[in-house]
């Protein structure tokens, strides 16, 4: 569980309003709540304080205005609330106001995205699927990120010391040259139907192949191709082809990524031959690159087929997948698939975020694996969730690892980080 921390604003909130005078009770805000809300309004949320003899760490405390109808509010902050026990995120109201809050004790470099679940009923449902289906986002954060299914965002926050945020800039750059984009249909026999695969050509002659999961979500929804062209403009990556197919929907997806040999046969035997039919694709160096199902997908497939691709990226990979419940696999599966491996000519960039419960273990088995192995390989804890906010700036670095012209020899740790 996070720690919580204090809040020197509410403190001093909660200490005007009782003091007589201040408050004008729920759902009617006297002079001290309304002066706490104009000043949210133009700060913005969530509110970050210092904590006296802790430069390391910040009070950081998110906010919900309620109604006289809000029984309760809770902060879904990726991978600070535990879905199976979603109460314990529940906010806090200052007495005689309509203010809720929450305060985290957080590291300077934490990233994340989160949303608000309000809760008016006497019997609220809340269960983990209940839960995704009525979280809002922040109304007095203006930063958010699209989730993965339906149309609703998630906000974002970033403190002072997280890595760039290579997700806001997502929006066209002047005097840049642009690559095109384009949904095509890949005809497939292993998936017994055709798949949608968005495709994108950069503005000179590629010098590499990346396959990139989750199309929809990463060109669909978060218009990834910005991103590429300015890797390659300032020169960060080399000119990159990217193909990258539909998850369709949520139970497709849940059935393709990770072991479903059928899938795994569209990346190799007929994505990879349709693309270099049909594009001026180099035919050397081929990436493929996943997050959560994607990156056990990543992992898997790239390990299987490691005469198709010269290196994988996966982030928060799915390490307790197991191929069936019946699976003799006491540990962490693929990192067993990895340990009875002769190939070493895979290169792997592996990422999890130091919030991520015991996937972090898990990647931290794999990572050793790797290096006893001896495989050619980059290791990466950044302080965040399971989070497209965070796989944004991991897909940057990693790309940029993979794609250097030298490979590392042994495993390194690009950005290691522990604690909270």
């Amino acid at each position: 569980a996070p720690e919580t921390a204090v809040s020197p604003r509410i403190t001093a909130l909660a200490a005007a309003v009782s003091s007589g005078g201040s408050g004008g009770g729920q759902g009617v805000a006297g002079p001290a709540e309304e002066q706490f809300w104009d000043e949210v309004a133009q700060i913005g949320t969530p509110l970050v304080e210092p904590i006296p003899d802790d430069p390391d760490h910040l009070a950081v405390t998110f906010l919900w205005r309620g109604t006289p109808e809000t029984r309760g509010v809770i902060a879904m902050v990726n991978r600070l609330m535990d879905p199976m026990n979603p109460s314990a995120s529940g906010m806090w109201r200052v007495d005689g106001t309509d203010v809720w809050y929450i305060t985290y004790r957080l590291r300077t470099d934490h990233s994340g995205s989160y949303r608000m679940v309000v809760l008016d009923g006497d019997a609220p449902d809340l269960t983990p699927r209940a839960l995704q289906e009525r979280g809002v986002h922040d109304p007095f954060n203006p930063w958010s990120i699209a989730t993965r299914w339906g149309d609703t965002r998630a906000s974002v926050f970033e403190l002072p010391d997280a890595p760039a945020p290579a997700w806001r800039p997502w929006a066209d750059e002047p005097g840049i040259p642009y690559g095109t984009v384009t949904r095509e249909h890949v005809p497939s026999t292993a998936l017994g139907a055709d798949r949608e695969t968005w495709v994108y050509v950069p503005p000179s002659p590629a010098a590499a192949t990346l396959v990139l999961l989750d199309g929809d979500m990463w060109f669909g929804r978060l218009g990834i191709q910005a991103m590429f062209d300015r890797l390659i403009a300032d020169g960060t990556i080399p000119p990159l082809a990217v193909l990258s197919p539909h998850a369709v929907s949520n139970p497709t997806r849940m059935s393709e990524l990770g072991g479903d040999e059928g899938f795994a046969r569209f990346l190799t035997s007929e994505l990879l031959p349709w693309a270099r039919g049909r594009f001026d694709l180099p035919p050397g160096l081929v990436l493929l690159a996943g997050e959560s199902l994607g990156g056990l997908t990543a992992l898997k497939v790239g390990l299987e087929a490691s005469g198709c691709f010269n290196g994988v990226l996966a982030q928060s990979a799915s390490t307790w997948w197991k191929p069936t419940a019946e699976t003799d696999s006491a540990g962490c599966w693929v990192a067993e698939q990895y340990a009875r491996t002769t190939t070493r000519d895979l290169r792997v960039h592996l990422r999890v975020g130091v919030h991520e419960w015991a996937v972090l273990q898990q990647h931290r088995n794999l990572r050793d694996t790797l290096e006893a192995q001896g495989f050619p390989a980059s290791y990466t804890e950044y302080n965040g969730g399971h989070d497209y906010v965070c796989w944004a700036h991991g897909l940057a670095e990693g790309l940029t690892d993979l794609l250097t012209p030298e490979p590392p020899g042994r495993l390194r740790a690009a950005s290691s980080h522990s604690g909270s």
